[in-house]
């Protein structure tokens, strides 16, 4: 039996419409088509200089944090307005269309300042993605780019992909910093996602481990990936072992004792509840003071068992003649983690709903088309 949504006595927000806000990074991902059945190899040797490589459609789709944890989160029956930005242009038109559909036009804005972005989504089976990602007007967002009225009407907000969106993480995060206070101030509950940056691009030379010191404070829920924390953590051992991946997934060659450190200095940066993605490997979830949390937001999370840190969460077996590409797999698991704890779950449900909708991604041609809907998946997870 599936957990049922539970009602707060919180008294820092009583009008509490809304279950999330999901805001920040929004755009557009264009995808080729692999064949299923080609055999898996290397990055490196299926994409060499002077090769065809035969490919079957294009798909088209919302990408981000906005359009894939955002919708997936509607499509688990959570109650959720977005907000982001896109340009004056096609792009944006289709973006805004595609959006109209779902009844989630309202709170995205249109920037003249920048075009619309766009990925293409380099995703063969058994490989983990590559992006040629260009952020558009997403480079510009800022504090004003949000309604906190209607903020401060829901009970969580999750923002995403600050790493592409110059206009945050300049100044060391000193934008970001300010959203995450605002937020804060509303007695509304945090949630943070990253995203890798371009390590040659502007981004990729900001002092991240500077900037997550003094914005993660403001942080009660962050889900970054393993790759993303090495990276902004320790680059230099993120380089050596993406050398050594020698184009492969490097996942498998982070040793254990990297998660275990990187949990216990985001915690003791504030943070309350850590999941940190690791692609086929699971995820590795640690709490913090869940007890603050609850507290201080609209949240009622289960308190942890007595002496609980927490520990890996398997992933759900891949069935590789159904995979068509990983694309948004962590956005997914996001949204299932995030619906999770709405819906009353103990962190290590809402842990397994996290591992769920990533893996029921990897069967769709999009983001979404794969997953199921929140009674499907509690069948699965609480029969």
């Amino acid at each position: 039996m599936g957990v049922k949504n539970i009602k707060t006595s919180n008294s820092l927000s009583p009008d509490k419409s809304l279950d999330a806000v999901v805001a920040g990074y929004l755009g557009v991902d264009l995808t080729p088509g692999f064949n299923s059945a080609r055999p898996s190899v290397p990055f490196a040797e299926l994409f060499r200089p002077g090769k065809l490589i035969e490919t079957q459609g294009l798909n088209f789709s919302l990408g981000g944090v906005v359009g894939n944890t955002g919708l997936a989160m509607k499509k688990f029956g959570q109650r959720v307005a977005l907000m982001g930005c896109v340009g004056s242009d096609s792009l944006g038109d289709l973006v805004l269309a595609q959006l109209e559909k779902e009844g989630f036009s309202e709170g995205i804005r249109r920037s003249s300042k920048e075009g619309t972005a766009y990925g293409i989504v380099i995703a063969p089976p058994g490989l983990d993605r590559m992006f040629l990602e260009d952020p558009g007007c997403n480079r510009v967002f800022t504090s004003d780019d949000l309604d906190y009225d209607v903020i401060a009407r829901s009970r969580l907000f999750h923002f995403g992909y600050p790493p592409l969106m110059a206009s945050l993480w300049s100044q060391n995060g000193a934008e970001l910093k300010k959203i995450l206070g605002r937020i804060r101030d509303l007695g509304v509950a945090v949630s943070l996602d990253m995203t890798l940056p371009d390590p040659d691009s502007p981004a990729g030379q900001a002092d991240w481990k500077s900037i997550l010191a003094s914005t993660l404070p403001l942080v009660d829920i962050f889900v970054p990936s393993i790759e993303e924390l090495l990276f902004m953590l320790e680059p230099k051992t993120y380089s050596e072992l993406l050398a050594k991946s020698a184009g492969g997934d490097m996942i498998e060659l982070i040793p254990q004792d990297c998660y275990e450190r990187f949990a216990q200095q985001v915690l003791a940066w504030g943070v309350k509840v850590l999941l940190i993605k690791a692609g086929p490997r699971g995820a590795y979830l640690q709490s913090g003071d869940v007890r603050a949390l609850n507290a201080t937001t609209p949240l009622c999370v289960p308190e942890p068992k007595e002496g609980f840190r927490g520990g890996w969460i398997a992933p759900f077996p891949v069935e590789k003649n159904r995979f068509c590409n990983a694309s948004g797999a962590g956005d997914c698991a996001v949204a299932g983690f995030l619906a999770g704890l709405l819906n009353g779950a103990t962190l290590e449900i809402a842990g397994r709903y996290a591992m769920l909708a990533g893996h029921d991604n990897l069967y769709g041609s999009d983001a979404l088309s794969g997953l199921s809907d929140w009674t499907q998946m509690a069948k699965r997870i609480e029969p």
